[in-house]
């Protein structure tokens, strides 16, 4: 790894909480910055190169203090889909949008060379076209997504020698996590089919890309590994499997059991899109290895293993849940 010392905002969260020991695996040492709403036990307890702040990205004086001898940055940070911004819009801004333009120049100024801007595949809004890759025009449907694209322009502005920004657009991530969501759409059907044996599926036709949480942690390892003159100012689609809701659905029956019910119902939920993961795979060898299934099977292992108790109720699993049980502001 070119990269020893990383900074990770959000690094107790879903992706943050697999991506934290990847890299501590690799011998790098990472600071975590993270509001630990989910909880601190989520990442390793005593961890040699592991070092964890509970705090807010919107704490200048706190990013100032941290920041400085970090040599990437790994920005997962966010309120982190439509429903949860929904829930609290100001929040949304003031995390997603307005906090993000000091992170950057903090972090520049104080000498990272590289940022690595964990965006979202849903900056594209509805698109025709079968495969979507980087260079199709956004078309971001609401705020959240908005202020994904919005932040994607700000980053790029700062380009400049000694600091290379890269934007990733993730799909929709699935599988297990010691810091687990069940509010995405693999992992919901997967909980139902195992608690309730029974799954309702809206539409049904809408394709929905997703990768396994793993191959996500293995890009953002890709873009910290790959040369300053391949990634410096680049945006690259991260997914795997574009699948009909539908088939995701019998994808989840086929691993948890013939005799999960698949009911289906109308929506008003168009939303459907096919991402091209083919860029991070031509320019940095990156291609995701694990499927739907894997992920299905991770999360029932989880389930029988009694790593995800009481999994239907618990609000540590669905983020606008917790969120609104704390009243975060």
């Amino acid at each position: 790894m070119q990269f020893k010392k990383i900074f990770v905002t959000g690094g107790a969260g879903y992706v943050g909480a697999a991506l934290v020991p990847r890299l501590l695996d690799e011998g790098c040492e990472v600071t975590v910055l993270d509001l630990m709403i989910y909880g601190r036990q989520v990442l390793p307890a005593e961890r040699l190169g592991l070092t964890v702040k509970e705090g807010d990205i919107r704490d200048i004086q706190c990013l100032h203090e941290l920041i400085p001898g970090h040599d990437a940055v790994i920005h997962l940070a966010c309120i982190s889909n439509d429903p949860s911004f929904e829930l609290n819009p100001s929040l949304g801004r003031s995390i997603n949008r307005d906090a993000f333009e000091p992170l950057v120049k903090i972090s520049r100024d104080a000498g990272v060379t590289r940022f690595i801007y964990a965006s979202s595949s849903s900056v594209y809004g509805i698109k025709e076209e079968e495969d979507v890759d980087e260079a199709m025009v956004l078309e971001p449907l609401t705020d959240y997504s908005r202020f994904k694209a919005e932040c994607e322009e700000v980053l790029n502005k700062q380009i400049c020698k000694g600091f290379e920004p890269v934007t990733i657009r993730p799909a929709t991530v699935c599988g297990y996590s010691r810091r687990q969501r069940l509010d995405v759409v693999v992992n919901i059907l997967t909980n139902l089919a195992y608690h309730k044996r029974e799954i309702t599926v809206f539409g049904g036709e809408q394709l929905r890309p997703n990768i396994h949480i793993n191959d996500m942690v293995e890009a953002y390892v890709a873009v910290l590994n790959a040369e300053a003159s391949i990634v410096a100012g680049k945006i690259y689609n991260a997914g795997y499997e574009n699948q009909p809701v539908r088939e995701i659905a019998e994808t989840v029956r086929e691993v948890v059991g013939s005799d999960v019910q698949l009911i289906t119902t109308p929506t008003d939920d168009n939303r459907s899109y096919h991402i091209s993961s083919e860029k991070i795979k031509r320019e940095l060898g990156f291609m995701a290895r694990h499927s739907i299934k894997d992920a299905v099977v991770d999360l029932l292992q989880a389930f029988e293993s009694g790593l995800l108790p009481d999994s239907l109720k618990d609000e540590r699993y669905f983020n606008i849940r917790r969120m609104q049980s704390l009243n975060l502001q």
